[in-house]
């Protein structure tokens, strides 16, 4: 996303928030020391925030962890958050307010299948579902009513801007462009690449019933092709989010990068996952005109938490993104290769995919092949 500024050291704020986050934050902190002289010298910041921290101190994002982020931080990795399913009293997602504090407008997710041993299945996979990530029903504007029969009605409040909507078409848009570049490239140096034709870029909305709403989305990010010939070798289409679904899981092939409201590129990015095998190997960007945080895509997995057998990769992936959308594409490329590498031989994998290996295992072997 950007080229690599000149720096002598790359300051990371690290937080690990809940759950899981504690194990595999570290993880891709290993990988990240690793790289030596590839990257300018690493320095990590702990910060606080979480479900934990909220019950321990009635805040579940500290002012001092977005000060220190703003004010010190080059970028920032996230772990896992324990959000309660119910309503308490003074409770705020970290996350949600993180991407706000930050301007982090878009949520970058890459889905990539890579061929494990013994998967019961295996789907050729490779596309970036790009969510907004600042409106939609996630600006958590809710209220309940109470009608003269006694009976209750719940309301949300439904918001999307033709300028959150313009900037994260731009955003998939240059994402398309750059991934058919890099096409042309592998195949240049005789590389095999799969994707044929065009890049291209899907509008995920329901304008069908949501004709206001959605319908701006899709008409704010159709207006970014439209209104350049930069994009002219981007191929545009069109996606109901209930058809998406269904062809995604049918066809994932066809797709190469989707982009979303809110709503529907949360529950669609999650549910590619199963794709390619695991909520554990997927990664993630929240990313910004001035800021960038990595953040493994799966949740705090508290029925796992503390028994190292957590899988990393994910949160590993997420560092080798955001240390690509820095600029430091080579060094990020490094860990991808070998993280396929362990994924392709198959020794060394967590029990979400079948495996006995722990989570300081898997590290140990990426770290080996590093």
């Amino acid at each position: 996303m950007a080229s690599a500024v000149k720096r002598t050291a790359l300051k990371l704020g690290m937080i690990p928030a809940d759950g899981i986050g504690k194990e595999v934050l570290p993880a891709a902190q290993r990988v990240l020391e690793a790289l030596g002289s590839s990257i300018p010298k690493p320095t990590f910041i702990p910060l606080k925030a979480g479900w934990e921290e909220f019950q321990a101190n009635g805040k579940a994002l500290p002012d001092e962890t977005v000060k220190i982020l703003k004010e010190e931080c080059d970028a920032a990795m996230f772990g896992s958050v324990s959000s309660p399913s119910h309503k308490v009293a003074g409770y705020s997602s970290p996350i949600v307010a993180l991407r706000k504090h930050l301007d982090l407008y878009a949520n970058v997710r890459p889905v990539s299948s890579v061929p494990i041993p013994n998967q019961k299945s295996y789907h050729q996979c490779d596309m970036v579902i790009v969510r907004e990530n600042t409106e939609c029903l996630y600006i958590k504007k809710e209220e309940i009513k109470t009608n003269d029969d006694g009976s209750k009605i719940a309301l949300a409040t439904r918001q999307i801007t033709s300028r959150a909507s313009s900037r994260i078409g731009k955003m998939a848009f240059e994402i398309a462009l750059r991934r058919g570049q890099e096409r042309e490239q592998a195949k240049q140096a005789g590389k095999d690449v799969w994707w044929s034709g065009e890049p291209k870029v899907t509008i995920v909305h329901k304008s069908n019933v949501l004709s206001v709403t959605d319908g701006l989305f899709r008409e704010s990010v159709r207006a970014i092709k439209e209104g350049t010939d930069r994009y002219n070798g981007v191929k545009m289409e069109e996606q109901l989010v209930d058809s998406m679904v269904y062809r995604m899981f049918r066809e994932p092939e066809i797709f190469d990068v989707a982009v979303a409201p809110n709503l529907y590129g949360d529950i669609i990015s999650d549910g590619a996952a199963a794709l390619v095998g695991s909520l554990g190997l997927v990664p993630s960007i929240n990313a910004g005109d001035d800021f960038v945080m990595g953040e493994p895509v799966h949740g705090s997995a508290p029925d796992i938490e503390g028994q190292n057998i957590a899988n990393p990769i994910a949160s590993i992936r997420s560092a080798a993104l955001l240390l690509s959308s820095l600029g430091y594409v080579e060094p990020a490329a490094r860990i991808n290769a070998a993280v396929d590498a362990i994924l392709t031989e198959g020794q060394y994998l967590t029990p979400d995919l079948g495996g006995k290996a722990s989570t300081t295992d898997v590290t140990d072997a990426i770290l080996k092949r590093l």
